[in-house]
């Protein structure tokens, strides 16, 4: 029951059973906390695309022909000519290190997540679309965007405008920018990044100088550059998205224009983008097909850049021996809030013992909202995430109730938000309302592995109208990192 005792929190006089009933035969479903979450286990598994005409023309872009497992055609490769496909060295590679478990998405087959497939997204770290050559479907966009948003990894290897290969009205360059812009999820430039609509024939572009970034200074090699063998670039647009990266540049170019590898993330996932094909292409694969050895081009280090892309992709340390280290930690400070409001930065009154909402453990917990008029709550820590671990997972309690009666509008809200160190929102975790209102406390989870090696901080918002209060009360909360 809710009690009074602190009388400027009028809201708190009581909760209507009918309303907590309400909300509860509604199940309205909470958009981040239930969606399916990618999968986070070692070893990293890894699942290539081949259902977009990745084999039309002269391409080869398969790990082997043996689809979904590799394994059936060799189960313990040595060279990339054990499997059969133009990207088999990059497989042979990742199978070599026994940190990897790789299938493929055979053609004629559908991108799916949260479904009981096994090649559904949800079972892999990462998600390779090499050269992607038919559209998405608006259902397979759905999948695609949300896997990420949950933590998965995205791979994008785009090729040079026009490079149609099956004649069907679309390239690369317009399918990944269709994904990009015309999506459920989020179709406000969401990585930060398009992809240029141009045809370079060739260059040698150069990676920059960081010697902190895990893509360019991965466990398997050093990144000095790549090639462009036709290819295109990408323009980068850190206002729509302040994580991304461009990593290697054409020649002559710098800052948001000319990058030919990118990184950036999304929710709690982590994308990569590529601007040519030749650099993965390892010049062997099926019969018929005109193929190119870019991935042993002296002119760049590619192998280097696709695996060490690959092992920060499935937010972890992955093979070749080395990476980070890591010791397994809860960082959160005063996670249960029982030292007051030390370490949070709150608004008044929410890091309380008030009678009036019980804590989950403890004598506190962070009550936000339930004013039962127009106001807003914030509850805030900076957090720095190791660069070295694998798993990141942040975590609390929440339990909501509500004197609203609706069983479809969301009248009051309550934001999970990760923010960089100027403030700027890298995502937004999930958004509860008073449609989310049942007894006892849920346990929300989310995986962070996207900002490792980050200071970020992880922030509460909770907005309320103009009537009828909406508690939305935080305990015991956690940042686990191994």
């Amino acid at each position: 029951m809710l009690g009074s005792r602190n009388p400027r929190r009028h809201r708190r006089a009581f909760t209507s059973a009918l309303a907590v009933f309400a909300a509860l035969i509604a199940g309205t479903a909470v958009q981040a906390a239930t969606a399916p979450t990618a999968a986070a286990a070692t070893p990293h598994r890894i699942l290539f695309d081949n259902s977009k005409a990745e084999t039309a023309g002269n391409a080869d872009w398969i790990i082997g022909t043996s689809q979904p497992d590799p394994l059936a055609q060799d189960a313990t490769p040595s060279a990339e000519t054990d499997w059969t496909g133009a990207l088999s060295a990059w497989g042979v590679a990742l199978q070599k290190t026994g940190d990897y478990s790789l299938k493929t998405l055979p053609s004629g087959n559908t991108i799916t997540y949260g479904t009981s497939a096994a090649l559904d997204l949800q079972n892999f770290d990462t998600f390779v679309l090499p050269e992607p050559n038919v559209l998405l479907s608006a259902a397979e966009k759905t999948a695609v965007m949300r896997f990420v948003q949950n933590g998965g990894g995205l791979f994008l290897v785009s090729d040079h405008t026009g490079a149609d290969r099956n004649n069907d009205g679309y390239d690369a360059v317009e399918v990944i920018n269709d994904l990009m812009s015309n999506n459920s999820v989020d179709s406000t430039d969401p990585f930060g990044f398009s992809v240029d609509t141009l045809s370079v024939s060739t260059d040698n572009p150069r990676a920059i100088t960081d010697s902190t970034n895990p893509v360019l200074n991965g466990s398997f090699g050093k990144v000095t550059g790549s090639i462009i063998r036709s290819g295109t670039t990408v323009t980068l647009k850190p206002a729509d998205n302040p994580a991304v990266k461009g990593l290697v540049y054409r020649t002559g170019y710098s800052g948001n224009t000319g990058a030919f590898f990118a990184t950036s993330t999304f929710g709690s996932g982590r994308v990569a983008v590529w601007g040519d094909s030749s650099p993965i292409d390892d010049g062997t694969g099926q019969s018929g097909n005109t193929l190119y050895d870019g991935w042993n081009d002296t002119a760049g280090t590619n192998a280097a850049l696709a695996l060490n892309a690959t092992e920060w992709l499935s937010g972890g340390t992955g093979g070749g021996g080395g990476g980070g280290t890591c010791t397994a930690a809860q960082l959160i400070a005063n996670p249960g809030f029982e030292s007051g409001s030390t370490s949070w930065s709150a608004s008044s009154g929410v890091i309380t013992t008030d009678s009036g909402e019980a804590a989950r453990t403890g004598s506190y917990k962070a009550w936000l909202s339930g004013y039962g008029s127009a106001h807003t709550d914030t509850l805030s820590q900076s957090v720095a995430v190791p660069s070295g671990c694998s798993a990141a997972t942040f975590s609390f309690y929440l339990h909501i109730d509500t004197a609203e009666t609706t069983t479809s509008t969301a009248y009051d809200t309550l934001k999970v938000q990760v923010l960089n160190s100027g403030g700027s929102v890298l995502a937004t975790l999930a958004t509860y309302s008073n449609l989310n209102a049942a007894s006892g406390y849920a346990q929300r989870s989310f995986n962070l592995g996207a900002y490792a090696g980050q200071t970020v901080t992880l922030k509460f918002t909770g907005t309320e109208g103009s009537q009828l209060q909406t508690s939305f009360v935080i305990d015991d909360t956690a940042l686990n990192v191994s």
